[in-house]
């Protein structure tokens, strides 16, 4: 039974850290970091990068201004094409 003690004293210390608190072995748990690491940055361009969701967002938002905008347009053109109609009408009939 002391011999048993000590067998198991003697495991305890050649246990690494990260056995010891994560149950996994140092290369595993290097691995295991990695992966998270690396998906962690993937996801922050994802959501932050040159193409992502919010560049996404910020160009529908910017199109439905524009399409606004036309439509503003459009109906400012007709009406300075009516005004100018009316101009010319009147002009053809004083000559």
């Amino acid at each position: 039974m002391h011999q048993e003690s000590q067998q198991h004293l003697f495991h305890e210390e050649k246990e690494s850290l990260t056995e010891r608190y994560f149950g996994l072995q140092t290369y595993k748990f290097f691995l295991a970091a990695g992966v998270v690491l690396s998906v962690g940055i993937y996801m922050g361009f994802i959501f932050f990068g040159d193409n992502s969701l919010s560049v996404l967002l910020d160009l529908e938002e910017y199109q439905d201004y524009l399409s606004g905008d036309i439509e503003r347009l459009k109906a400012e053109n007709a009406a300075l094409q009516k005004q100018y109609f009316e101009l010319k009408e009147l002009d053809a009939d004083s000559q």
